[in-house]
């Protein structure tokens, strides 16, 4: 039996609960409203021109559901406020709910607001799955979203319009042989990222829905001498791959971001906003901080030390830039990586340091840990730790934290009836159809 089969069974035999299908509606919810704030960026203006050129979105925007999805893919993923799954460090939500989303909307097969979520919750775990299973060297050169993330568009929707077994493996197959998706973006701040997610949307939807007409792919696309791990991934542990099948759905396992930046610096920047709120309350300021340092772990420094950052994309990847901006702004929004910002931080951003820690290394990435330190002109030192961010299942949002932040996305992304979208989104879970996204 092919990996590629025993993950379909080991997801098609999890038993779904209401909480499960609630738990899918907010997510749901979050990379939608993701999306539609990712139309009011700069990267997000030509994926919608372009989009509308070639009929990916507007009013025949459901008759290309690749193209739809790859654009809704793209945009989901432009401002870094997307869901992330630690263990896997995939990005599950912006190439699973945007192939579904447009399969759906093409009418592939009619379907149900709970069938929709279903599959929702497949593609989340054979992609996450798929994550846990490349080893770390993987993600050194590979972008994890764009690798692992065909395999959840296919399988997500392989559930959605009812494949049989053989069916799914085949669309798997021929997700996999599309994996692809480089870090070298991060040396310019290019664009390239919101394609890793658009493709894999995109590539995942097109593989099932070839496989629904009879088109094959490999059933070893993932063991096999010339797969996935044997040419991507030199430390692979297929193992976990089907490790620990009695599980709670991978997406209850998967963390949401309150704040626009690479997850990485997520538990420096909660960190460092508890240091500045005991300096507030002594009555001190961010300016009288002489140095700081910050210990993490080894994969948030290789891709999140920058001290010196020039654009928004290498503020967002910059932990040096969080921090600051943590201490000494009184919220880390949107507005916090513009260039007004970054100057005002650059002094106070000069003063970071940062390092690897043992402890946090050895509990990544189960758990995503810092430990931010400010000394003060006085020798004062004022330290805060989290082992966990906020947003992780540790410390998780509530629901009505999750619907506020998809406000605010759907609010600065102007969607002309943002109240009727999240209250249709939610409405899935009981079976609600899919209501109309204004892209």
């Amino acid at each position: 039996m092919s990996l590629s089969g025993e993950l379909f069974d080991l997801v098609a035999s999890k038993e779904i609960s209401r909480e499960d299908l609630e738990a899918a509606a907010l997510f749901t919810l979050d990379a939608v409203a993701s999306a539609v704030a990712g139309t009011r960026t700069p990267q997000g203006e030509i994926l919608v021109a372009w989009g509308r050129r070639i009929g990916a979105c507007g009013k025949n925007a459901a008759r290309d559901a690749g193209r739809r999805a790859f654009l809704l893919g793209g945009l989901t993923h432009i401002l870094e406020v997307d869901d992330l799954h630690r263990e896997s460090v995939v990005h599950p939500g912006c190439v699973t709910i945007p192939a579904v989303w447009a399969a759906a909307e093409s009418g592939l097969r009619e379907s149900s607001g709970r069938e929709f979520l279903s599959a929702i919750l497949w593609g989340f775990e054979a992609t996450t799955r798929v994550g846990m299973a490349v080893g770390p060297a993987h993600y050194r050169i590979f972008h994890n979203t764009a690798t692992c993330g065909p395999f959840g568009s296919a399988m997500a929707v392989a559930r959605l319009i009812g494949l049989a077994r053989a069916q799914a493996v085949d669309a798997l197959g021929n997700a996999g042989t599309q994996a692809a998706g480089l870090w070298q973006f991060l040396d310019t701040g290019a664009m390239s990222k919101h394609l890793h997610a658009g493709r894999a949307a995109e590539a995942g939807l097109v593989a099932a829905e070839l496989a629904a007409l009879g088109f094959t792919g490999a059933p070893e696309i993932l063991e096999g001498a010339r797969g996935f791990f044997a040419a991507l991934c030199p430390d692979a542990e297929p193992a976990r791959l089907i490790a620990d099948p009695q599980a709670p759905w991978q997406l209850r396992q998967t963390s949401i971001k309150p704040w626009p930046s690479c997850r990485h610096t997520h538990p420096a920047i909660d960190a460092a906003q508890e240091i500045r709120q005991v300096l507030a309350g002594d009555g001190r300021k961010a300016d009288e901080i002489a140095s700081i340092e910050v210990e993490t772990y080894g994969a948030a420094l290789a891709l999140c030390d920058r001290a010196e950052p020039k654009t928004v994309y290498d503020a967002k990847f910059s932990l040096q830039h969080t921090v600051a901006a943590a201490l000494c702004r009184d919220r880390v929004d949107f507005a916090a990586f513009d260039e007004e910002a970054r100057c005002e931080c650059a002094k106070l951003r000069g003063r970071v340091k940062v390092a690897e820690t043992p402890s946090f290394e050895a509990a990544y990435p189960a758990h995503w840990g810092a430990r931010v330190s400010a000394r003060l002109e006085n020798g004062r030192v004022v330290s805060a730790e989290r082992g966990d961010a906020m947003g992780d299942p540790e410390m998780p949002l509530s629901s009505e934290q999750m619907v506020d932040k998809a406000r605010g996305l759907l609010d600065f992304g102007r969607h002309p009836r943002s109240e009727a979208l999240i209250e249709g989104i939610l409405a899935l879970a009981d079976g609600g159809p899919l209501p109309r996204l204004a892209i």
